[in-house]
């Protein structure tokens, strides 16, 4: 009648069935799609150079997209499969580094404003300045 499986294991397990063969026909198209571009470079080559390069750039770029699908198809596969992500050091990294020379630009800036107004006070200073002389009685 009904099955002892709660609905989150059905549905994980009707997820990982679509996932595996998605994976496989996306390995599939991006196998034929390589074949035919290269298939297509080899044709164009012996026509012309300039329809070589174009169609070589095709299959650069139709390489790119199956290897981003192939990406995302197993961080999909990990995710069902219940493992993390790893943690993007590179990118941490580089805003860490971002953030210093954001700091440090902020804190020279703020420092030569700081002495330009000290400067600033000081010639105020001179120019009001009273010179009191001191007179002596004999």
């Amino acid at each position: 009648m009904f099955s002892s499986r709660s609905k989150a294991e059905r549905t994980a397990t009707q997820a990982w069935d679509y996932l595996t063969a998605a994976m496989a026909a996306a390995g599939e198209t991006a196998e034929d799609t390589g074949d035919k571009a290269t298939k297509l470079a080899e044709k164009a080559s012996g026509q012309s150079h300039k329809l070589a390069g174009r169609s070589q750039k095709l299959a650069g770029r139709a390489s790119g997209k199956a290897d981003v699908a192939w990406g995302r198809a197993n961080a999909a596969a990990a995710a069902l499969a219940g493992r993390k992500p790893s943690r993007p050091w590179g990118l941490i990294a580089g805003v860490g580094l971002l953030g210093v020379a954001v700091g440090w630009a902020v804190a020279t800036s703020a420092r030569a404003a700081l002495e330009r107004q000290a400067e600033q006070e000081e010639l105020e200073l001179a120019e009001t300045a009273v010179v009191v002389t001191p007179t002596y009685d004999n």
